[in-house]
């Protein structure tokens, strides 16, 4: 019956021939069509140089908006770049930098003006976001010589995609698949800062008759702080072991294992940033002195930060007949690291948690009873899962049925580590016990120490539907996701437990109708749901006095949104292009910002409320002309706040006001020429002003970057593939700018609440962009 009425209402919109029968359309296929001369001209779609918009936009077919990266973008830029820098230019894509290359975590983007952490990361199948905040660490993730693609989803994510919080969108990480032949790739890169990086990747061919090839890659980069003291260096490995066989089997074992050391670019206020620019208290200390303003804190050293990672995944797709079949991906996920800080400790009157402590301690180089310490902050957390489902085909219809289980462990503490008078304090790592504080009874003294695991359990099912000879899509999914969480405080104090349990059914809706061969139009409709940050459940206290440093907000509601889209999209014998209306509701509006804890900056959220965002997006890119190839983006944004906000027990007065990190204009434009042999892109991007506080009292301003790279490849020589120089300057006019807002406030200023309370002012803190770089690449295939 409803087949019969969704049949007759699609015939009276689109014709009786579109939705024919497959009896009527045998017979309509079985009638001699006229002759028509075809002309195939065939040109390889991999060559180099081939790619439309110069490897920065494809031809989509969804039901949604979705933006790529191919590798004849990424093989022009930098090695370095992360996969936040290769997305730049894609519509709604902000990044904010600290360093030009890549190395630093202190990076940033925001989609549509949403955070890193509401958006989510996949690779192949596994989910790579933090398991505690939600974020995203770029540096972490491949080597840019391993990516296929990267896809950015701007406004939802795939119905079986393992994530929480992606309202911001889904950016899809794909890997080269192995070379069936044995061989190989090499590079070799040096520039500004003396940075240096060598990569190499081996293909192992098929082995022996088995059908599977692989490659592994290693990794080495280093790079000396553009501004200030300090060295970064990053060993990376990436993986993946294939097979394929029959009609579309594929099982493979992939993964990337990284181990870095990042010292600390220091976020800066607007007062400092327009007195004393790059240089002063915006820097770290290059030599230890306990006697400076900042007390010996501010020593670079103790703002180094290791980490180490390891993702493994294992997708496997089976037709196991015709018309099913089934995919499952397991994965699993380690990451240790320490995020440290320079901090002051009394020896006397100290506390753990909320309990007094007898102990006096003795530490090196206190003055007045007062030391110096590295307040290191660890994270050492475990994930596994996987997700599996169904397809199965009939007739028009297409559906899946599928299931996603993820457990996560996580356990954050802050042990405190002496400085010499030196400045040195051992175990940058923090993983030994002995090179920490201890108390009298062996204890570690903790300025907090809290476990959460989590489990996650998601069902979903839908229906992908193809009309008219698959001129009309419709996409109809649902998914009920099941999170509980439990976590312990461990420290003395009013809080032990700190326990939630959500369940938030998830619909979604959409639709794409191809007017012809180069027109279509798209619709979409998706929720999206994502709980608060681990550290949002935990009280910290200052061991210095007990006084609680950071308050749980235990009672802080899950964010819950509602998203539309509606485009055009054109694919012609020379443009290729979108248009993207959007719209999004929020309620409980997860902001992400940095909150101290006793020296170290922990990533922590803010509940915005509700939220409305409405805008445009837009990109078009021009298949190769005489080599040539532009490409354009830009997005217009009014994102504003829907109520007044809780502070200090009154209200902000923030109802209408424009929404952090919500620039209103942005746009990017690129032109590459590659004759396949000589290639050069020119890149620039510009992005609007943003708001750094709900009552909008402070923004960073807007700003202009450039990027250009050229090279040359040769013919192959011998065993070498395609030996290729070529040098990459990254924001060529050199700015200074503020690239972004890294610690968003409630008001910079003080504010009279509605209820006439005065709620003090608290001065957020932004990110300081890169300065010019230049770099210098030879590779070639082997």
């Amino acid at each position: 019956m409803i087949r019969r009425y969704v049949h007759a209402l699609l015939t009276a919109l689109l014709g009786t021939t579109c939705l024919a029968s497959p009896m009527a359309r045998a017979q309509d296929e079985a009638i001699p069509p006229k002759s028509e001369h075809i002309t195939v001209r065939r040109t390889p779609d991999t060559a180099p140089g081939n790619q439309p918009g110069g490897g920065l936009i494809h031809p989509q077919q969804g039901v949604r908006s979705v933006s790529t990266v191919d590798r004849d973008f990424i093989d022009k830029q930098a090695p370095t770049a992360s996969a936040y820098q290769l997305a730049a230019m894609l519509p709604g894509a902000n990044v904010a930098t600290s360093d030009p290359f890549g190395f630093s975590p202190a990076t940033n983007i925001t989609v549509r003006g949403l955070n890193n952490d509401a958006i989510g990361y996949i690779l192949e199948g596994m989910p790579l976001n933090d398991v505690a905040y939600y974020s995203g660490y770029p540096s972490q993730f491949a080597d840019s010589e391993n990516y296929r693609e990267i896809a950015l989803a701007q406004g939802s994510a795939d119905l079986d995609s393992p994530v929480l919080n992606a309202a911001g969108g889904l950016m899809n990480l794909s890997f080269l698949d192995p070379a069936t032949k044995p061989g190989g790739y090499a590079s070799v890169s040096y520039g500004s800062y003396n940075t240096n990086r060598e990569f190499i990747r081996l293909e192992t061919g098929e082995i022996g008759r088995s059908g599977i090839r692989g490659f592994v890659s290693y990794s080495h980069g280093a790079s000396d702080n553009w501004r200030g003291p300090g060295r970064d260096t990053r060993q990376h490995v990436d993986f993946k072991f294939l097979k394929s066989w029959g009609d579309g089997n594929r099982a493979s074992i992939l993964g990337s294992w990284n181990s870095t050391i990042t010292c600390y670019y220091p976020q800066v206020t607007q007062s400092d940033w327009k007195q004393y620019g790059l240089g002063g208290p915006n820097e770290l200390a290059g030599r230890y002195n306990p006697n400076d303003a900042q007390g010996g804190t501010d020593y670079w050293r103790l703002w180094r930060a290791p980490e180490r990672t390891l993702y493994v995944g294992a997708p496997v797709h089976l037709h196991l007949t015709k018309r099913l079949s089934w995919d499952i991906t397991p994965y699993s996920q380690f990451a240790y690291g320490n995020v440290p800080g320079g901090s002051a400790l009394s020896e006397t009157g100290l506390y753990n948690g909320t309990q007094r402590l007898p102990d006096n301690l003795n530490l090196p180089g206190a003055q007045d009873g007062v030391a110096v310490v590295r307040a290191n902050y660890n994270q050492r957390s475990y994930r596994s899962g996987f997700t599996t489902a169904l397809h199965y085909k009939l007739a028009w219809n297409d559906f899946i049925l599928g299931y996603w289980y993820d457990y996560s462990d996580d356990n954050e503490q802050q042990p405190f580590t002496a400085v010499q008078d030196n400045g040195y304090a051992p175990d940058i790592w923090s993983e030994k016990r002995r090179a920490t504080i201890l108390l009298s009874d062996g204890r570690q003294l903790l300025g907090g120490s809290a476990h959460t695991v989590s489990q996650t359990n998601a069902l979903f099912l839908g229906d992908h539907m193809s009309f008219w000879r698959e001129r009309l899509s419709v996409d109809a999914g649902f998914k009920m996701v099941m999170l509980t969480r439990n976590g312990t405080n461990n420290v003395p104090g009013p809080q032990y437990r700190a326990n939630a349990n959500y369940a938030e059914p998830l619909p979604r809706l959409g639709a794409r109708l191809r007017l012809d061969d180069a027109n279509q139009i798209f619709f979409n409709a998706t929720t999206n749901f994502r709980s608060p940050d681990d550290t949002a459940f935990f009280n910290t206290y200052d061991p210095s006095s007990g006084e609680t440093e950071v308050t749980a907000a235990t009672n802080t509601k899950p964010e819950y949104s509602i998203s539309e889209e509606i485009g055009y999209r054109r694919t012609g014998q020379w443009i290729i292009g979108s248009l993207t209306f959007f719209n999004y509701n929020f309620t409980n509006r997860q902001i992400s910002t940095l909150v101290s804890q006793n020296g170290a900056l922990v990533q922590s959220t803010i509940n915005g409320g509700g939220q409305t965002s409405r805008g445009v997006d837009v990109e078009i890119g021009m298949r190769p002309w005489h080599h040539i190839t532009p490409y354009v983006s830009g997005e217009y944004l009014h994102a504003t706040i829907d109520n007044d906000i809780a502070a200090n027990g009154d209200l902000l007065p923030t109802k209408g006001k424009i929404a952090v990190r919500s620039p209103t204009l942005q746009g990017a434009a690129g032109l590459s020429y590659d004759d396949g042999h000589f290639f050069g892109v020119a890149t620039i991007k510009y992005t609007g002003h943003q708001f750094a506080t709900f009552m909008n009292d402070e923004r960073v301003a807007d700003h202009t970057t450039g990027d250009l790279g050229f090279g040359y490849r040769f013919t192959d020589v011998a065993h070498l593939h395609a030996p290729t120089m070529r040098m990459n300057f990254i924001n060529i006019t050199n700015q200074h700018y503020l690239s972004g807002v890294a610690t968003p406030t409630t008001n910079a200023q003080d504010t009279i609440g509605q209820y006439g309370t005065t709620i003090s002012g608290s001065t957020p803190s932004y990110y300081v962009g890169g300065g010019f770089a230049a770099l210098f690449t030879a590779s070639s295939g082997f």
